[in-house]
């Protein structure tokens, strides 16, 4: 039996789709921005936890919390106590006319200072009115000690321009007049640039350069250097000329005219050339013959040899004694150091064939240093 059933009235679904209810869940992306935070929480409610219920643990966290503000009260107390306090001041490196002076005001300012404390920028300051200083590096020694070591630019020559001199450093740098002194070789150039400043040219850095890298017996005999026909010159007080070239392996030119002047073959030599310090050679003027340095023993030859700066000094103090030639006395030709005229027949039949140019050569040199020796 069949049976059919009306619609009530009034419960019909109304037409159109049902709207959704909004999700109670939050979406990946904003839980993962949260990740972190949840879990800084979760660990600080557990360290919370397992702090409070640890007695010592607490007691221990508090003394630490009072301890350390009191630690460092008392760090910055002891930097500046007594206890620490620069008494011993060690000054190296310091040398010439202004030595005096500056480790006088490294000192003053390091007494200022404790060993747990030192500034390096308030010793440079210190100094910085003095050029000749480069620059200062401070070593504590703990309790009351402190090492200073100074680097100097001193003056190795005196710029001169029209009637304007000033000091300049090996490295370029105008010192200023006031580190003039009677001993400095000369220089030209065709400014003067303010203290601190650098010089340019290639030829006038070149000479301070030389000039920079001679031994100090051989410095204060120096009397200018300059560009002539052999290239870099310098001239020596005696009149003795040597011939540099270029600005290339200073200290072994200069070691290397030491071993020229030490062989008695160079006795009365007017120049010597060390273009090439391997391969030095001297010359001579007219009329002068050189010594035969086979009459000398072997064994004075090799102690005269030793480029030490025992035998520079020495060498050094004869320059002042005027035993060579005079710059401007034409020389004969070159012979190389250490041979005697017997065994170099070739010298000296150039001194004889070859004197007219030499002559020539030695006028150039000397006639070009009134020129300017920088072009800059």
């Amino acid at each position: 039996m069949s049976r059919s059933i009306a619609a009530v009235p009034g419960r019909r679904r109304a037409a159109g789709p049902r709207p959704r209810r909004a999700s109670s869940k939050s979406s990946p992306s904003a839980l993962g921005a949260l990740r972190p935070f949840t879990a800084a929480a979760g660990l600080a409610r557990t360290a919370t936890t397992f702090v409070l219920r640890r007695r010592r643990l607490r007691i221990a966290l508090l003394a630490a919390l009072i301890a350390l503000p009191l630690l460092g009260c008392a760090w910055l107390w002891l930097r500046q106590s007594p206890f620490v306090a620069v008494q011993h001041v060690q000054i190296t490196g310091v040398h010439g006319a202004d030595a005096q002076t500056v480790e006088s005001a490294l000192a003053q300012a390091a007494h200022g200072m404790s060993t747990l404390d030192v500034s390096d920028g308030a010793l440079a300051a210190a100094v910085a009115p003095l050029r000749v200083v480069r620059s200062v590096r401070a070593i504590p020694s703990f309790p009351h000690g402190l090492r200073i070591e100074v680097s100097e630019q001193l003056p190795v020559a005196a710029l001169s321009v029209g009637g304007a001199r000033t000091a300049v450093a090996a490295d370029g740098v105008v010192l200023g007049p006031a580190l003039l002194s009677g001993l400095l070789p000369s220089v030209s150039g065709w400014t003067v640039p303010a203290p601190g400043r650098h010089v340019s040219g290639a030829n006038l850095l070149a000479a301070l350069t030389v000039l920079g890298a001679a031994p100090a017996p051989f410095a204060r005999h120096i009397e200018r250097a300059f560009t002539g026909a052999k290239g870099l010159t310098v001239a020596m007080r005696n009149g003795l000329l040597v011939y540099f070239g270029d600005a290339d392996r200073p200290l072994a030119k200069w070691l290397s005219l030491a071993r020229v002047l030490a062989d008695p073959s160079s006795a009365g030599a007017s120049y010597v050339d060390v273009r090439l310090p391997s391969h030095p050679a001297a010359g001579f003027p007219v009329g002068v013959t050189p010594p035969d340095a086979s009459a000398t023993s072997g064994a004075g030859s090799s102690e005269q040899l030793d480029s030490t700066e025992s035998t520079i000094a020495a060498l050094a103090a004869g320059l002042s004694g005027g035993s060579t030639g005079s710059a401007s006395t034409p020389p004969t030709g070159a012979q190389p150091a250490g041979s005697s005229p017997s065994e170099t027949g070739a010298a000296t039949l150039e001194g004889s064939e070859a004197s007219t140019g030499e002559a020539g050569t030695a006028s150039e040199a000397e006639a070009s240093q009134t020129a300017p020796a920088t072009g800059g």
